[in-house]
């Protein structure tokens, strides 16, 4: 009888055991699909402000026809986002067209009649609302990326990470060093 009881209760125990790593594997699934909908998220409002760039690039053109530097790294730092394969690249390409960007509008404080073009003027509030998408999702991403971190770090959490090979943490959306300094607009080459 007693056999029988300590054999039920550790068939109980085992069960319970599964139960719990079924339970947790199944939480940090979906933690893990979770971080990459976040990062789909930021990849879908890079998109987004890609597309709006060829607009701005010919409604900026006609007025600052020697900005052409400033035009030609917009135009790279474009192309580096489409071309981006990671969260990294992309990142990285990010930061770059962000400071590309904010040159661009800073240059277009030299030209008053840019600045009330109707067509700059809708595009620079299409850029600003789509910057605070890009703002929202990365805090999201990087919110959920902690959670992720934390874990597939934490007892038990690793343990169970380990065993199925989830225990790879995510990087962060990070701004580039270079890039949280305010933007120089070179106005000395004009002529």
């Amino acid at each position: 009888m007693i056999e029988l009881l300590i054999g039920g209760a550790v068939v109980v125990i085992l069960v319970v055991i599964a139960i719990i790593l079924v339970l947790m594997y199944n939480g940090l699934v979906a933690l893990l699909k979770r971080v990459e909908n976040a990062w789909a998220q930021i990849d879908v409002q890079l998109k987004r402000r890609t597309d709006l760039i060829p607009n701005l690039i010919e409604t900026v053109k006609g007025y600052a026809r020697f900005e052409k530097k400033v035009l030609t790294e917009v135009t790279k730092a474009r192309t580096a986002i489409l071309q981006a394969k990671n969260p990294k690249e992309s990142a990285k390409a990010d930061n770059m067209l962000t400071s590309a960007l904010k040159t661009v509008f800073a240059v277009a404080e030299n030209y008053p009649t840019l600045k009330a073009n109707e067509n700059f003027l809708k595009l620079q509030e299409e850029f600003s609302t789509t910057e605070n998408k890009i703002a929202y999702a990365r805090q999201f991403y990087n919110d959920t990326v902690m959670q992720w971190n934390t874990a597939i770090m934490q007892f038990p959490g690793n343990i169970v990470a380990s065993i199925f090979g989830l225990n790879k943490p995510k990087e962060s959306y990070e701004i580039a060093e270079a890039e949280r300094k305010n933007v120089k607009a070179d106005f000395s080459d004009m002529a």
